[in-house]
């Protein structure tokens, strides 16, 4: 039987869509390390065991996912700038080129979201990976941070909901959770309330454990939780 939760994976694509290759600057390095590297080594197996699972192929540094379709800072839906502080454009792209990214992208991946709200899910769990240390765009530059950071955007969730999942996080990794620290929640778990609860998942991308090793013991906690709320 498949978990009743809608997993989301935002961050884990690289590609550069077509019509923005002739001004995208960045290498491949580069894109790799403005997204959440590690992430569809992560989550990607947990697709066949749970209700419904969106992710794309889309690099965060081109479109972000987890930021509203009118958040036009550098760090926005459609950045001028990675996390890391580089230029992702030679030029910026016209109005039409971001309309076109959006049209495609953007609104189809949150239209997916709210598709997959029914049918029997009961939890949503936006998933990501998260620099070791902070990076200069970002909470805390130059920090080092926790293994594990669960999120609830401070009303997401129902709170014993979210301390049931923090606590068998908590047994699963054997190592505390961090509670809406360094991060409180992005974008997709706020707009997407309305529809299920939702909560975000950060992981560190430091070495303590392999990535296969992260994988079953988000699973191990995800299907703990699912247990206890039945």
């Amino acid at each position: 039987m498949k978990l009743p939760l809608l997993i989301s994976v935002p961050h884990a694509g690289l590609s550069v869509p077509p019509e923005v290759r002739p001004y995208c600057a960045l290498t491949q390095q580069e894109i790799i390390e403005d997204g959440d590297e590690g992430a569809a080594e992560i989550y990607a197996g947990l697709r066949d065991g749970v209700a419904a699972f969106v992710t794309t192929s889309v690099a965060r540094a081109i479109v972000d996912m987890n930021r509203a379709e009118d958040d036009r800072r550098p760090d926005g839906v459609v950045k001028t700038h990675t996390c890391w502080n580089v230029p992702v454009y030679r030029a910026f792209p016209p109005t039409e080129v971001i309309d076109a990214l959006l049209d495609r992208h953007y609104r189809p991946y949150h239209i997916s979201l709210t598709e997959s709200a029914g049918s029997g899910v009961r939890l949503g769990v936006d998933c990501h990976t998260m620099a070791a240390k902070g990076p200069p765009i970002g909470p805390g530059p130059g920090i080092e941070r926790p293994w594990i950071c669960l999120c609830n955007g401070e009303g997401t969730c129902p709170q014993d909901w979210f301390g049931a999942l923090a606590g068998c996080l908590a047994r699963a990794f054997d190592h505390e959770v961090n509670i809406n620290d360094p991060f409180k929640g992005g974008y997709i778990i706020r707009a997407h309330a309305r529809e299920l609860p939702w909560v975000q998942l950060e992981l560190s991308r430091a070495p303590f454990m392999s990535n296969d090793e992260k994988r079953r013991r988000v699973w191990a906690a995800l299907q703990d939780w699912c247990t206890r709320q039945t």
